[in-house]
């Protein structure tokens, strides 16, 4: 709820005293305990009215759509969740459908310029990715959006993870963040020496990471892409 509650704010102060209904889809109960404590911490919601649903998008689609007369929407986000979705044109293409006339889709994910596309492209194949996530980036949303026919605006948001631990051996900073940036377990003790090595180079050269002050910085872009309704 961190990222809602400040979009919220903002919508307050541009329409300042409406009414605000906020369904919020999420599949984790915890998350949504954790949602439900930020939302008693903070002030100023009164004319905000959230309703939770503990159900993924597709089990949200579904339902939504025996009722055969699904709400309709000024702005929906999907923040860093399409890794999650199994079947992302239809995703996006039916909640685009319950925008309002005049609405935005807003989607962040990784930039398709980051270093994510470059070593994921390269190594995905090797990495136990789970079945519950999909590696996707702007440059795949793009794509479908362009197929669909629907406009919309790209913006690009800067943003670098400092590796440098990665290349010290034995280092348990270094050994999480391979673990976060291949998304598997251990990477460092259960990985192929090959694989590994592959990847430890590949996080060195500048389509990755750029060196800075005697540090290397892996490149995280997101980007945000506003769809129209």
């Amino acid at each position: 709820g961190e990222m809602d509650l400040l979009i919220l704010s903002k919508v307050q102060a541009r329409y300042p005293g409406v009414t605000i209904n906020n369904d919020v889809i999420e599949p984790s109960s915890p998350q949504i305990f954790k949602y439900k404590e930020r939302v008693a911490e903070t002030s100023n919601l009164e004319n905000i009215k959230f309703t939770w649903h503990e159900e993924t998008a597709y089990e949200y689609e579904s339902r939504t759509n025996a009722e055969k007369k699904p709400k309709k929407w000024a702005f929906i986000h999907m923040i860093q969740m399409l890794y999650y979705v199994k079947d992302i044109p239809a995703t996006i293409r039916y909640f685009h459908s319950l925008l309002e006339a005049g609405g935005k889709l807003l989607i962040i994910v990784l930039s398709g310029t980051s270093g994510w596309e470059v070593l994921w492209k390269k190594h995905a194949s090797s990495f136990p990715l789970e079945d519950f996530c999909t590696f996707v980036t702007s440059a795949d949303i793009t794509r479908i959006l362009d197929s669909a026919g629907l406009k919309y605006q790209l913006h690009e948001l800067p943003s670098y993870i400092d590796i440098t631990s990665c290349f010290v051996e034995g280092n348990k900073d270094g050994e999480l963040l391979l673990d976060f940036l291949t998304q598997t377990y251990d990477f460092s003790n259960t990985a192929p020496p090959e694989l590994k090595r592959q990847v430890i180079e590949e996080l060195r050269k500048p389509e990755c990471s750029e060196k800075r002050d005697g540090k290397v910085l892996f490149n995280n872009n997101l980007s945000v892409i506003v769809v129209e309704s």
